[in-house]
């Protein structure tokens, strides 16, 4: 007997590693308020990250960078109260986990303890093992990213595919079997050969989550705003829309203004009313 989205149980990091050992593949989506984390609990994906990719696509930055703990919080909360049964992981900001190993631990807690999150993911390979460490040793789970990691765009010079030569991409597999050793239970690949992600998916036993990244991964996360084509400004190659709701939205909004202008809404029906009775005790009442 299968089972319905309704009878679905609670997803863990278990699960994942489970879905990886039957081959099965994980679906990832990012939301960043109540609204959106409720749909894509209910459409039945494994797991929601609540991204710092909110910068750009909510709050409107440039890139990453300029994310605060407190607006990851404040979207965090939001996000976890609207679901029941994905894994929720909360995405670490820039300077929140590479100042000191004490602030790194603190901070992956706060996702936890005040935002309701299930766990945390922060980006980087090797330099980043110590934290990782020391995060999981508090009982914290830790998804690693590796690849393109948006927090250090200006140190790539700009969003620009990583491991496309030899000796990176060397490097990006041992950077992958490291954050395994130190505890991680999954790892994003960003922006990277396909061939490579699915030979680095094949060398670890953790699930890989891949985002322009190939079908060779364990399973994919994609930006929500990208998927649904409310995000404009920027179109990664790997991006596939499924629907274009950003035409959807600005035609609904140019009809309502075209409405209001010509009066033609709030017509009666959107309108609540007195009864004659009531209106002429009123307009007697005025005189009065």
């Amino acid at each position: 007997m299968s089972t319905t989205l309704t009878d679905r149980k609670k997803t863990s990091v278990l699960t994942f590693r489970q879905k990886k050992q039957r081959g099965e593949p994980i679906s990832v989506m990012t939301a960043y308020d109540y609204p959106t984390g409720r749909l894509v609990d209910q459409a039945g994906l494994d797991a929601v990250l609540v991204g710092d990719s909110l910068g750009m696509v909510v709050l409107g930055y440039p890139n990453t960078l300029p994310v605060t703990m407190e607006a990851m919080i404040h979207h965090c909360r939001a996000v976890a109260r609207g679901v029941k049964t994905a894994l929720l992981i909360g995405d670490m900001p820039f300077l929140s986990y590479q100042i000191s190993i004490p602030e790194a631990v603190r901070n992956a807690g706060r996702f936890l303890q005040e935002a309701g999150m299930d766990a945390v993911k922060l980006e980087g390979g090797r330099e980043r093992a110590e934290t990782i460490r020391a995060i999981v040793q508090t009982g914290i789970p830790v998804m690693g990213h590796i690849g393109l990691t948006p927090q250090s765009v200006h140190q790539f010079g700009g969003f620009k595919p990583q491991g496309r030569l030899a000796d990176t991409a060397l490097k990006l597999l041992e950077d992958a079997q490291i954050l395994e050793e130190a505890g991680c239970f999954s790892i994003v690949l960003e922006s990277i050969p396909a061939r490579l992600a699915k030979f680095v998916s094949e060398r670890i036993h953790i699930p890989t989550i891949g985002i322009g990244a190939g079908v060779g991964c364990d399973g994919q996360v994609l930006v929500l705003h990208d998927l649904l084509g409310m995000f404009e400004e920027f179109k990664p190659k790997f991006v596939k829309q499924y629907v274009n709701l950003h035409e959807v939205i600005l035609q609904a909004l140019t009809s309502y203004r075209e409405e209001v202008e010509s009066r033609s809404f709030p017509g009666p029906e959107h309108c609540v009313d007195m009864s004659d009775e009531e209106w002429q005790k009123f307009l007697e009442q005025v005189k009065e």
